[in-house]
């Protein structure tokens, strides 16, 4: 792997740019380390963010106002406020609360108020489009799954969420995208991610360039990904007569 590092720090070199730390143990596996740390931030947080929106889906349509006023309320905060600024809310003030009320039995990291925060936030867009999508659902498709005798619970997840999700597919998954970019926020608050990792690394080789066209591949390759997933998806789960 060493010979393949070098020859490809031998290679860009040539194009003036210095990728010579990579060649150092220790800044390559921090480096390493911070990649796979993102790689966890964004599966976790699509895992969450996607629950977070199903549930704020479910009391937004619930028809009860004191389940959905709430949501309403929850969801246009959070999507009318920076993530940036809701994750220094979250870890400045509420840990602070926290680690004041239970001490050093605080169990929240700076790594889970990121997947709490981010989780939350993207939670509230996902819901929107999940309320558009259970609202897309045909009448005549609800008469049809109330005549089997179906329950409120019955028919959300039976009937509505699956079909809810096929109509917002897109839509979450361009959310989705957004997502895995907005885990960068996470060096904000020390989280070691590869934007710390590269951070900690440029302020001593000055190779800023370098590490920025390095985290810029590295979240289009993550988000690449994202979209490849979502338009096999998209595929796989049409509906014959829908989209057409």
């Amino acid at each position: 792997m060493n010979h393949w590092l070098e020859v490809f720090v031998h290679w860009v070199a040539g194009f003036g740019l210095n990728y010579s730390f990579l060649l150092d143990a220790y800044q390559r596996g921090t480096l390493a380390q911070g990649a796979l740390t993102t790689v966890w931030l964004c599966l976790l947080t699509i895992v969450g963010s996607l629950l977070a929106g199903i549930a704020l889906a479910a009391m937004l349509t619930s028809g009860k106002p004191w389940l959905a006023k709430p949501a309403r309320v929850f969801v246009e905060v959070t999507r009318n406020t920076p993530t940036l600024v809701q994750l220094y809310c979250a870890f400045l003030v509420l840990n602070m609360l926290l680690t004041q009320a239970v001490g050093a039995a605080n169990p929240l990291t700076p790594f889970a108020w990121v997947v709490i925060v981010i989780s939350l936030h993207k939670g509230a867009f996902h819901a929107e489009a999940l309320r558009a999508g259970i609202e897309a659902v045909p009448a005549v498709t609800m008469e049809a799954a109330s005549s089997l005798a179906f329950n409120s619970r019955q028919l959300l997840w039976n009937v509505q969420l699956p079909l809810a999700v096929r109509f917002a597919l897109p839509s979450l998954i361009n959310n989705l995208i957004d997502l895995v970019k907005m885990t960068a926020v996470a060096s904000a608050i020390a989280v070691g991610d590869i934007t710390y990792a590269a951070i900690m690394i440029w302020t001593q080789s000055d190779n800023v360039l370098e590490l920025m066209i390095l985290i810029l591949s590295f979240f289009g390759l993550l988000s690449f990904i994202v979209n490849c997933v979502g338009r096999y998806l998209e595929a796989r789960l049409r509906m014959p007569g829908y989209g057409h």
